[in-house]
């Protein structure tokens, strides 16, 4: 389930607001520029499909997405256990950076956590199966796939270079709490 946690900068043990319903996730997000949607598949999809399958099952939200916003390109990742880097490439996403264009993910399968840090607050979007989010350029934050990563994402992109992060060289990622798929909380 889709989980937005919101917290102090100073307390990562305690957060000041919890949901996991939708359109309060959206409007919780949506003053601080984060986009958050859902989007169902126009049919069966999935990991271990093909790229053009899965990009086929949401095209009408892609175009329209592309349209809306002039992504020049759109492509699929899936992570899993077995993928011989996948300790490496949990490392590279979990201190705290940003880019010089929206970082954009629409999730087909599995799950990973979003946490961007804006003012005094954090805010950690716990996104699954079904959810799109849209982190503005420029906004500070992280993001944990889990020990034992299994997800298949869209990405956007607005750069030829795709994903390319400016870390900030803070520890404030080290204090709040790390992804673990299946954990209460």
């Amino acid at each position: 389930m889709s989980r937005l946690r919101i917290f102090n900068e100073t307390t990562p043990d305690r957060p000041d607001f919890v949901s996991t319903d939708v359109a309060d996730i959206a409007r919780e997000l949506a003053p601080i520029g984060v986009g958050f949607e859902q989007w169902e598949a126009s049919q069966p999809v999935r990991p271990g499909d093909e790229p053009d399958i899965i990009l086929d099952a949401y095209r009408r939200d892609i175009d329209r997405l592309v349209a809306e916003r002039g992504f020049k390109s759109v492509d699929v990742v899936s992570i899993s256990p077995a993928h011989p880097n996948h300790a490496e490439m949990r490392t590279k996403f979990l201190d705290e950076h940003f880019h010089k264009e929206d970082e954009v993910r629409f999730f087909v399968a599995g799950s990973g956590l979003f946490t961007l840090h804006v003012g005094e607050k954090v805010y950690e979007m716990k996104c699954e199966q079904g959810d799109l989010i849209s982190v503005p350029d420029s906004t500070l934050h992280w993001f944990d796939m889990g020990p034992e990563p299994d997800f298949v994402a869209i990405r956007f992109f607005t750069e030829a270079d795709g994903w390319v992060g400016h870390f900030t060289g803070t520890d404030i990622a080290q204090r709040f709490p790390r992804f673990e798929k299946g954990a209460a909380g």
